[in-house]
Formats: structure tokens, sequence, C-alpha cells
């Protein structure tokens, strides 16, 4: 390993001692995120700033050393993980810096800053930061903005990338860049801003980004519809959404999410029912109002058993809680949990649920389904145990077959996880080859060594992830 501690060595005149992290306990914890996967690196650097980060690519460049970003390892999709090891740049110590520009509805923010955090700081102004992923609690900004994230008010509001409009990058040679701007309003030249946002930290590093805000809502109203057939939630989801009312959010718990946060953290929710509908209305009380009754009548018509509106802050704040809680209730019940996003259009949402039973029913598998069923991306979650490798051939298939569907319906891979490692075997189901090829040729032309987070995105040979861990194929470019 004496080229190891050359390099460190190196190393340690960009960043001090302290901050380059060696230990095999801290090289294994820098190895997972909150996937299915796990890959050690070789060094961790805990970077403070732009030029720490500009000065590491530098030499990683020219030593044709992997780097790979990481900031809370929120990721599902394995966008952290040192694939073929080398370098990871941890962005936990950086100096978290918040601007809020009242003026401007802008925020400018430093990749660090937790997501909620953002949101909290605009509502001092009477504004809001729209995209809230449900790790706003944790995940940061520089995550979101590389795996371009959603959440459940992105169908009212869009996602990420609809709400950046400025970066300053770090390239993969070391060059510090800016891309966009302030302006509402900027089109000169190609919209780098937008090609960085969902690059999943494949084309450079952001180290500032330049937010889009808006103002605040004057009221909201929460609202949960309650049903005795799955598929009829989806149908009344598409009546919604073609009634010319668009709520913030429509967030949906099948009947297994409804069971398992009661048997976790009892909400007092309905077990009985195969799902429930979670609605929030935002905009004008005199607005809000006349909505939710038309939603009321619309979901009557549609086969509710019943409609519970809140009557205070307090009564939705218990129903949100409801839905935040599916995530960790249903982790509780076998140790792997595997979180898909397959996404299809809104007129096809009941017949990706009736789909989705049937694979549940062929594999035998424990499905459980939830999400953002109003812009038909859903979460199917696979409750298993990675060490029963028979249950996890079956996993594997159901999988293969969810993805099958969301595609076959006009759906995509990923609605707001991204590709990363656990997508990225069947991302020719969906790209054509020369869809793909254009993307490698972008690859290419930014990052002609590929250092910067390799092995993402695009497909590899060994498409069977679900029964393995570390692929040794895969780590021939260690330090």
């Amino acid at each position: 390993m004496v080229l190891k501690t050359e390099i460190v060595q190196q190393l340690r005149r960009i960043i001090k001692p302290g901050r380059i992290l060696t230990k095999e306990a801290d090289l294994v914890s820098y190895g997972y995120d909150a996937s299915f996967g796990f890959y050690k690196p070789d060094v961790v650097l805990q970077v403070k700033n732009e030029n720490e980060v500009s000065a590491v690519m530098k030499l990683a460049n020219q030593l044709r050393i992997p780097v790979t970003p990481r900031g809370q390892a929120s990721s599902l999709s394995g966008g952290p993980l040192p694939v073929k090891g080398g370098m990871v740049l941890d962005f936990s110590q950086w100096s978290k810096s918040l601007k809020i520009d009242s003026e401007d509805l802008v925020a400018v923010v430093s990749p660090g800053v937790i997501t909620a955090d953002l949101d909290d700081a605009a509502a001092r102004y009477g504004l809001m930061y729209p995209p809230d992923p449900g790790s706003s609690h944790f995940s940061t900004i520089g995550g979101n903005l590389a795996e371009n994230s959603g959440g459940p008010r992105c169908l009212k509001y869009g996602v990420t990338k609809d709400y950046v409009i400025g970066l300053k990058v770090v390239t993969p040679q070391g060059e510090v860049i800016r891309t966009g701007g302030r302006t509402v309003k900027n089109v000169t030249g190609y919209d780098l801003t937008k090609l960085i946002v969902g690059s999943e930290g494949t084309l450079g590093i952001i180290t500032e980004a330049t937010l889009r805000l808006l103002p605040r809502p004057l009221s909201t109203q929460t609202m949960m519809l309650t049903f005795d057939h799955f598929v009829d939630s989806g149908k009344t989801v598409t009546r919604i959404l073609t009634s010319g009312i668009l709520p913030a959010k429509v967030e949906m718990m099948d009947q297994a999410s409804i069971r398992a946060v009661e048997a976790y953290q009892p909400q007092n929710l309905p077990v009985d029912a195969e799902a429930i509908l979670l609605i929030e209305l935002d905009g004008h009380p005199a607005a809000v109002a006349d909505e939710a009754e038309r939603i009321r009548s619309l979901a009557k018509a549609m086969a509710a058993r019943s409609v519970k509106i809140a009557h205070s802050s307090e009564e939705a704040r218990k129903l949100w809680k409801a839905r935040k809680l599916v995530s960790p209730a249903i982790a509780s019940k076998k140790p792997t949990k595997i979180s898909e996003d397959a996404t299809v259009p809104r007129s096809k949402i009941a017949e990706f649920c009736h789909r989705l039973q049937e694979i549940r029913n062929t594999y035998k598998i424990d499905l459980v389904v939830f999400g953002h069923v109003g812009d038909g991306n859903l979460h199917p979650n696979i409750i298993c145990d990675k060490r029963n490798r028979e249950e996890m051939k079956r996993v594997q298939k159901a999988i293969e077959e969810i993805f099958h569907a969301a595609i076959d319906l006009g759906g995509t891979l990923s609605g707001e996880h991204g590709i990363g490692t656990m997508k990225r075997a069947y991302m020719p189901w969906e790209l054509s080859p020369v869809e793909l090829d254009m993307m490698k040729r972008i690859k290419l032309a930014w990052d002609p060594n590929n250092i910067l987070n390799p092995s993402k995105i695009f497909p590899a040979p060994d498409r069977s992830w679900c029964c393995r861990n570390e692929p040794e194929s895969e780590r021939q470019t260690r330090l």
C-alpha cells in the first residue's frame, strides 16, 4: 500500500489530517447509503470549501482516482456509493450558508444545507421552497440537486430542477464554473444548470446553488379519503386531476402501509380499508373550501367509503404524520427494504395499481405500495431478507416486472430517486441505443477520464443486484 500512502501524503497538503479518514471502521461506515448495496472507499475526505474540492479534483484527475461526492447519504438509488473505491468527498463538515433575498425571491445556499431548513428560512419571509422530498429533514440540498429529488408537493409545484436557476460547480478537472444566474429568465447558451441537476454527481460537484422561491399559500386544507378497493383509489385520483382541481399533494397508502403504521405507532387509521388517499389543497381560503367540497362529492361518486376533512392544523399534522411513518414502519418488519419509484402517466394510475397487485400475488412477496400517486409516482417497496436467496430471486423477478409494467404503460424507471446503481441495468428498457450513446458522449466530454462518480446511471453487465454485495469486477481502480 505504498502507493496509497504516497497519495495520502499529497492529500495532506490540501486537507488537514484530521479530515482525512483511512481507518477501516471509518471506511466501512462510508460504504453504505439508504439503498441496497455496499462499496468501501479507500479514503474519505471531509472537505470544507471550494478550494479544497478543486485541488482534490485536480489531483484525482491527474492520478485517475475515482471520486464520489456524498452529503447525508439518504439516496435510495446508490448515488453516493463508491463503486470503484477511491475517494469519497464528505460534505458534512462544510460550513452551511443560507441567504434569502426576498426581493429577488431567491435563496443562495451551500451544498450541505438541510432541505427543510431552507423551507423554514423562506417561511420567515412569507415564502416557500416547494420541493419536499420525504427525506427533507435530513437530506442536503447538494444531494437533492444531484438526484433531482421530488416529493408530495411536486404534483402542483414540480421537482427540484424547476427551482434551480444558478450553480457554482467544480468540474472533474478541478475548474470552477458558474451556470445560470439569479434572473427568472436566462436563455444564454446551452442550459448547463439543467444538465448538472439530476446528473447524479457524474458531471460536476455543486458547491453553491441559487434557488427560486415562491410566495407561501394563504391557506391549506387536508383531507383523507378511505376506499374498500385499492384500484378505486387510483381511479379517484385520475378523476380528481381531470376535474379542474390541482391539489398540492395527493398521497396513497395501501392496506399493507396502513397496517404497518398501526402496528408500529397507532394513528387510528382504518386497518380494514384497502387504501387511503391523503390530499392537501392550498391557495386562497375561499377557493380551497370550494375545492374541498367538490372533492368530497366526487369521492362519494367514486365509491369512497368515507371522506374526512381536517378541521385544525393539529388534525392535519396527525394525518400527514401517518404518511411519514410508512417507511420506518415497514422497515421494522424485515431486515431488507427495497424502495422503488416507478412512475406512470396519470391516466394509467389505476391500471398500474392493478398490475402491482398481480405482481404481489404472482411472486408471493411482501409488497407495500404508497407514494405520490397524484403525479403517478408510486413507491412499490419490497420488504424481504437479503440472506434468503430463494426469496431474493423472487424479489428480483418482481422488481423487473414492476419496471416492465411501468414502461409498458408509458411510464419511467424513476420519478425522483434517480438511476444510480440500482436501475442502471434497466436503462436500455426505456432508452434506445442512440439515446444512451448521446448521454455517454456528454459524460465523456465532461469527464474524459471517468473519475467522477463512475459506474452510475449507465448499464452494467451484471444486472442481478439482489443477491450480491460488492462485485470484485468493478473494483479495479483502487488507490
